[in-house]
């Protein structure tokens, strides 16, 4: 029989988890990894809501499950030894779990690489981790087009727009992606389980005021609460200020629909630990002119539902990022564009300098990718 290895948190197991296993267990022995209580408290800032010991003994028990341990590395490769030790013939993972990372270490190790798609067991509903813990309810959220525009020193040199959409916790995504994770850490903090009740504008200028009080040094922008608390499409249109002069907030769902049918996640490399995306900019009027113009392109593209104007106006937003903020980009984010770019229609960094997630427009599937649902309203 050949070896299957696959590695997760697997907290709060379910019947998904279950299923993953069955499947990977058609390939052959299948030996799960892990993560230890600390490697998942640093990667997605919370603790287990069962401990390793707990979560092993349950993987264990399963009949689908050959052996199982507790992996003794850290980050997002917490199994290396283990994989080396292991010398599996397959490493299996979800859609979710791919990362170009995972893919390369197996490339270098000669260990064939599959994966898989979310395939609940018949007659039994999909589940995810995510979904079944209460404060995962709080958004997400992700900037299409003109993010940095929220930042005065960027839009005092010409005003423009940042379009956002306020993204479902569907899945537990990377901490430190650029989709708000940590002005959404703050929201948990005020509202526990999920955005309250009333006037949407104050209760993000609320969140603002709480993670940036008097004296913060680098304060984030506002894009980042007014993506995760007001629903569906935003246009956040800034001039010289931390906070927008214009809100436009569309909840129509048929151009929800057709933003969440073109939109690809792919996830990236963790960031380096030397990363300072601050460092070394280019912000002049002329390149903040050409961020505001393809934001402003991007807006009149969604309205349209211009699948080809769309991805244009994505792919120039992010190139006038890049040509602003250099370190937003490496070799590792040069490599997946290169990979890609081929078959996308547009493309752009949920974050910079890797970490989070390259975002894709087009109009077919892309091999390995997950896709997002957009929050509607209450």
């Amino acid at each position: 029989m050949k070896k299957v290895f696959v590695s997760g948190c697997y907290d709060m197991l379910h019947s998904g988890h279950v299923a993953f296993f069955e499947e990977a267990a058609t390939y052959g022995d299948l030996y799960v990894g892990i993560g230890s209580d600390k490697t998942v408290n640093e990667l997605k800032a919370r603790k287990t809501f069962n401990n390793e010991q707990e979560r092993l003994y349950m993987i264990k028990a399963l009949k689908s499950v050959k052996d199982a341990w507790v992996n003794t590395g850290s980050g997002l490769i917490d199994f290396l030894e283990e994989l080396k030790t292991l010398k599996p013939d397959i490493f299996f993972v979800n859609s979710d779990g791919h990362s170009a990372l995972k893919e390369e270490l197996c490339r270098e190790l000669g260990i064939q690489y599959v994966v898989s798609k979310r395939i609940p067991h018949e007659n039994l509903p999909s589940r995810s981790t995510t979904a079944l813990r209460e404060e995962c309810r709080i958004p997400y959220r992700i900037d299409l087009a003109g993010g940095w525009l929220d930042q005065p020193s960027v839009s005092t040199l010409y005003a423009g727009p940042v379009l956002t959409i306020s993204v479902e916790p569907d899945y537990e995504f990377n901490d430190r992606s650029g989709m708000s994770t940590s002005s959404r850490k703050k929201a948990i903090e005020l509202w526990q389980i999920d955005i309250p009740a009333g006037n949407k504008e104050k209760l993000a200028k609320t969140l603002f005021c709480y993670e940036n009080p008097p004296g913060t040094k680098y304060v984030s922008g506002s894009q980042d609460s007014l993506g995760i608390v007001m629903p569906g499409l935003n246009r956040l249109h800034y001039n010289g200020d931390f906070w927008p002069t214009e809100i436009e907030n569309v909840l129509d769902d048929d151009l929800l629909n057709w933003i969440e049918k073109h939109l690809w996640l792919v996830p990236l490399y963790p960031r380096h630990c030397d990363y300072d995306v601050l460092s070394d900019t280019n912000i002049t009027p002329d390149n903040a002119k050409k961020l505001s113009d393809a934001a402003i392109a991007c807006w009149e593209a969604l309205k349209q539902k211009d699948l080809k104007l769309f991805g244009t106006a994505v792919r120039n937003s992010f190139e006038a990022q890049i040509t602003m903020y250099p370190h937003m980009v490496n070799k590792d984010v040069f490599d997946i564009i290169d990979k890609y770019k081929d078959k996308a229609m547009g493309w752009k960094l949920s974050g910079a300098g890797g970490g989070g997630y390259f975002i894709i427009v087009n109009d077919k599937p892309i091999d390995n990718a997950i896709q997002i649902r957009i929050r509607r309203g209450e």
